[in-house]
């Protein structure tokens, strides 16, 4: 006679670790998050003691990828999830790299503001931390899509990675004329330019994660950012 309850423990038991698994992707997401708010913040308030703690926050960031990626790789070799469970747990290890490295990003930024303490800044920043605001809300659309397995907003969302591009291509062209008619801002017009594209790369992270959706639910990959294609390769579109 076949054990059922030894089967339902041992489902029970798989479900769980699945749940724990999207726990730790949204954990690690809402610290992303963070830090990209407080990184800017720091940026344009020109705060030292905020742009530190975004900082020292980026190794938990990592310890919870490690932790993340750990809790995938034991999900695929005790239980052998199988179709779209097999393809959550694998996606979930690229999603935390990704995640990661806009952790990455954000500690970046960070970095610049404490690396100019001593300068002041060179303008008002309005593009930057609208950049950020996009890239925010990119974020935590993307994860609402993975966890609720919506490939149409994995969609909409990649397509808004559009717009940090048109921000930030504001951003060179207006740094690039304050260098060009004045010379002594080159040094703080490029710090600006460093966080400007720390910020770019977090929107190309994220239309990642859009991507693992739409695998996740179809089984298929569909590249969704042709530009950013482009723009890697150097190529132009046909």
């Amino acid at each position: 006679m076949t054990d059922t309850r030894g089967m339902d423990t041992s489902r029970s038991r798989f479900h769980h670790q699945l749940q724990d698994l999207r726990d730790d992707v949204v954990t690690m997401a809402s610290m992303v998050d963070k830090a990209i708010a407080r990184a800017v913040d720091a940026l344009r308030t020109q705060d030292v003691q905020l742009a530190q703690t975004v900082v020292d926050g980026d190794r938990a960031i990592n310890d919870l990828r490690w932790q993340g990626e750990e809790r995938a790789l034991m999900l695929l070799a005790t239980q052998g999830p199988m179709a779209a469970d097999l393809r959550f747990v694998a996606s979930s290890m690229q999603i935390f790299t990704d995640l990661e490295r806009m952790g990455d990003h954000a500690a970046g930024i960070g970095k610049i503001v404490i690396h100019t303490a001593n300068e002041p800044l060179l303008k008002p920043l309005v593009d930057i931390p609208q950049m950020a605001h996009i890239a925010r809300s990119m974020l935590n659309a993307a994860v609402t899509a993975l966890i609720e397995r919506q490939p149409e907003l994995a969609r909409q969302t990649s397509r808004r990675d559009s717009e940090l591009d048109r921000l930030y291509d504001d951003v060179i062209r207006e740094l690039l004329t304050i260098m060009r008619s004045d010379a002594s801002t080159i040094t703080r017009a490029t710090h600006l330019l460093w966080a400007a594209h720390d910020i770019e790369r977090i929107g190309d992270r994220v239309t990642n994660i859009c991507e693992r959706v739409i695998y996740l639910v179809s089984g298929e990959f569909e590249e969704l950012d042709r530009a950013r294609s482009w723009r890697l390769s150097g190529a132009h579109p046909s």
